[in-house]
């Protein structure tokens, strides 16, 4: 099991470069933690953890698709249970708050809150996700809050090098990738159609999907979620083209917001993994809360067309055909998904909030070394010829 996260790192070219062949993956710094005292402290935990205290953990492995988001560990561990009296391997993912120190992503992180939104879905669904075994909110442990989860077999479209570029989902037949795209989207329809008024009723609390801002309506409270962080990640700067990018959606404001679903926040392919090509886990549950379908639906499609802007950007033929909206709608309705109104306003949303984390995906790589900073702070936002014609 791995993590994608908005970790792309692959330059646009510029005027002759155009069509020099893609460049190697770079690598980024994700973590600052060392396996070696991630596995002891491990072992030291799950013994407690565990009733006949003779679990040993084997191994930890960063893994180099590690998102930036939050740090994803690949652990084996041993142990027997009631289901195999002498030990056996368990392979588990730990997802552990990033260390502030090395520049996260997001200025807080509700492990608890993604912890029960994955138990949520197993519980209200039929959507895959991985079993959750533990929740540890002891920071002493790890240097940071931290849960289990069982690993889960498949492959993932990768972000780096994008699989636009290369990889088996470039190589694959057109029916084939037809058949990810819309299992993709009815996953989507699934997550959607979990009945939050009979999940609390039946004893679920949910309120801390609805966040801690103010607004009237879930998209208002959402919108305004993206303005806070916007204004923690921007510190004493700014960035003009996302301040028109808020601008010109309280221009467009729809009339009828459309029902609020359980969202994903970050419903791309990256985040699932696949057996062949049928989704079997959906992860990354970070970013999730109550909205408007919409959001959800433009942001699968536009994290596509994000990748598909690099390939061409490298005169790469890439996916063209894959995630267009009228497609993914399509398959949504089809798969039982409601109404998706405002498809628009939420591309242009999509585009905004990519954005603000690719601006600060760019200042974590400053951090570390690992690329110089802008003049123009609007540089910092590699898709920022796709946001600008968006608002024309």
């Amino acid at each position: 099991m791995g993590s994608n996260e908005d970790d792309t790192t692959v330059d646009a070219p510029e005027g002759a470069n155009a069509r020099q062949a893609p460049p190697d993956t770079e690598q980024l710094t994700r973590s600052s933690r060392n396996p070696d005292e991630l596995r002891h402290a491990l072992s030291e935990w799950l013994n407690q953890r565990l009733p006949n205290g003779e679990a040993s953990v084997l191994g930890v492995e960063v893994p180099e698709a590690n998102g930036m988001s939050s740090e994803t560990l690949l652990v084996t561990a041993t142990w027997a249970d009631a289901e195999a009296a002498t030990p056996r391997e368990r392979r588990l993912v730990a997802r552990v708050e990033p260390a502030a120190s090395d520049v996260p992503v997001f200025p807080t992180y509700d492990l608890t809150g993604q912890f029960e939104v994955l138990g949520l879905v197993a519980k209200r669904s039929d959507v895959p996700v991985p079993a959750t075994r533990w929740l540890e909110t002891d920071p002493t442990v790890l240097g940071a809050p931290f849960f289990i989860m069982d690993r889960v077999d498949g492959r993932i479209p990768p972000d780096v090098m994008p699989y636009t570029f290369e990889g088996w989902l470039l190589e694959a037949d057109p029916v084939s990738r037809r058949h990810l795209q819309d299992a993709s989207a009815a996953t989507l329809a699934g997550i959607h159609g979990i009945d939050l008024h009979a999940a609390a009723e039946a004893g679920w609390d949910l309120s801390f999907l609805n966040g801690d801002t103010d607004g009237d309506t879930p998209l208002r409270r959402h919108v305004q979620h993206w303005r806070d962080y916007y204004d923690w990640m921007r510190g004493d700067g700014t960035l003009p083209l996302a301040e028109a990018a808020f601008s010109w959606l309280d221009d467009h404001w729809p009339d009828d917001e459309g029902p609020a679903v359980l969202s994903w926040g970050d419903a791309r392919i990256g985040n699932m993994i696949f057996d062949g090509f049928t989704p079997v886990a959906v992860l990354d549950w970070e970013m999730a809360g109550i909205a408007p379908a919409g959001v959800d639906v433009a942001w699968m499609c536009f994290l596509h067309t994000f990748f598909q802007d690099i390939a061409e950007q490298f005169a790469l033929p890439g996916l063209p055909e894959m995630f267009r909206p009228e497609d993914v709608v399509a398959a949504y309705t089809a798969a039982g998904g409601g109404p998706v109104n405002n498809l628009e306003f939420h591309t242009v949303y999509a585009a905004l909030r990519h954005a603000l984390v690719m601006a600060r995906v760019h200042a974590r790589r400053v951090h570390f070394g690992e690329a110089e900073a802008v003049d123009d702070p609007d540089d910092a936002i590699m898709h920022r010829a796709r946001l600008e014609s968006l608002l024309i």
